[in-house]
């Protein structure tokens, strides 16, 4: 395992990433806090593309939970048919969406209790949503952030609760509320899994692993 990165190290790494993109965005399409939602619950075990290809034509459709609901779970079911689990994920969100109606006046809730009590919403869906739409400094580890907090030593851990717990306490506060996004985004298209492109990264030079990937000739 690498060596575990140094404070300052730390605070350059995200120096550099804001630098870089001062107000990073996520890929999931969305035209609302709820369909943002959906779409997160709709985004586990499947590509942000393959839910975005399904979801435009959905939320141009229905964008509210009482629009889902009109909908019926049925025809929910083949809006999203091209996406991993559609059977269960298409239940959730039809359920989701009638908690929403009947105990948050149709509205997003703000807080984590209330997220992680609709169905479909576990720990990570709700640390996006509170990131995203609410603004609250909270990292969600998925693949990416698994990682990259094990292979840069940023915040090395056995689960994702032990990743995410280091990170908070790793990540300097002024850099907290982005640092989900700038490390999905450098996880996803630099420090990829099988062969990550050290020759075009940011953060190189403070990057522990070895060995690094040469260019290509």
């Amino acid at each position: 395992m690498p060596a575990r990165l140094k404070a300052p190290q730390i605070e350059e790494m995200f120096r550099r990433f804001q630098a870089e993109n001062p107000e990073p965005k996520g890929e999931l399409y969305s035209v609302n806090a709820f369909t943002f939602l959906v779409a997160v619950v709709l985004s586990a075990q499947a590509t942000d593309e393959g839910v975005n290809r399904a979801t435009k034509s959905l939320f141009a459709k229905a964008d509210t939970p009482e629009k889902i609901i009109a909908m019926g779970e049925e025809h929910l079911r083949d809006a999203i048919k091209t996406i991993g689990l559609y059977r269960t994920k298409a239940k959730n969100v039809y359920a989701l969406s009638q908690q929403l109606v009947a105990h948050h006046n149709s509205e997003v809730p703000p807080t984590r209790e209330a997220l992680e009590a609709l169905p479909g919403v576990g720990r990570k869906t709700a640390n996006v949503v509170l990131n995203i739409i609410f603004g609250e400094p909270t990292i969600a580890v998925d693949t990416h952030l698994f990682r990259l907090g094990n292979r840069l030593g940023l915040a090395p851990g056995k689960t994702p609760m032990e990743v995410e717990t280091k990170l908070l306490k790793a990540v300097p506060k002024l850099y907290l509320r982005h640092a989900h996004h700038w490390l999905i985004l450098h996880g996803r298209y630099v420090c990829k899994a099988r062969k990550p492109e050290c020759w075009r990264c940011l953060i190189v030079d403070l990057c522990p692993f070895k060995p690094k990937t040469p260019a290509p000739t």
